[in-house]
């Protein structure tokens, strides 16, 4: 199982990717609340943090990037010891790469001016903050 990105929680959690992104976000929640598989080797170890409350501690700070490892960490964990798990966690997280991709403009980008003069031009992506001019 590949691992789920921290940057793809990170922006999941903190909306960048719209309202499907929420959606997805929510969608994750739900899967990691669910019982594990009993037929599965899941079970969690004295040290090992819930999986469902990294998730919440992601929402209270979707800029952590350690709190996102440590989320990316524990679904690994447990989609390793739970099947079912790591399969819905599997599509679940196609699904994300394509809305992140899609949020993100697919990682293409083109911008272009033609003619004449043009006066406070200015080109950008993935703001996070304010612009000021003036």
């Amino acid at each position: 199982m590949e691992p789920v990105a921290a940057d793809l929680l990170m922006a999941l959690a903190s909306g960048t990717a719209g309202a499907a992104g929420q959606s997805l976000w929510e969608r994750l929640r739900a899967l990691v609340q669910r019982s594990p598989d009993p037929q599965s080797d899941a079970v969690r170890g004295e040290d090992e943090p819930e999986v469902g409350a990294l998730v919440g501690a992601l929402d209270e700070d979707a800029s952590d990037e350690e709190r996102a490892v440590r989320l990316a960490e524990g679904l690994t964990l447990r989609a390793r010891q739970d099947p079912a798990f790591a399969e819905a966690l599997a599509l679940w997280r196609r699904e994300a790469e394509q809305v992140s991709g899609a949020a993100a403009g697919g990682g293409t980008q083109h911008q272009e001016i033609s003619g004449g003069t043009q006066h406070n031009v200015v080109f950008t992506r993935d703001v996070h903050g304010s612009i000021n001019l003036g």
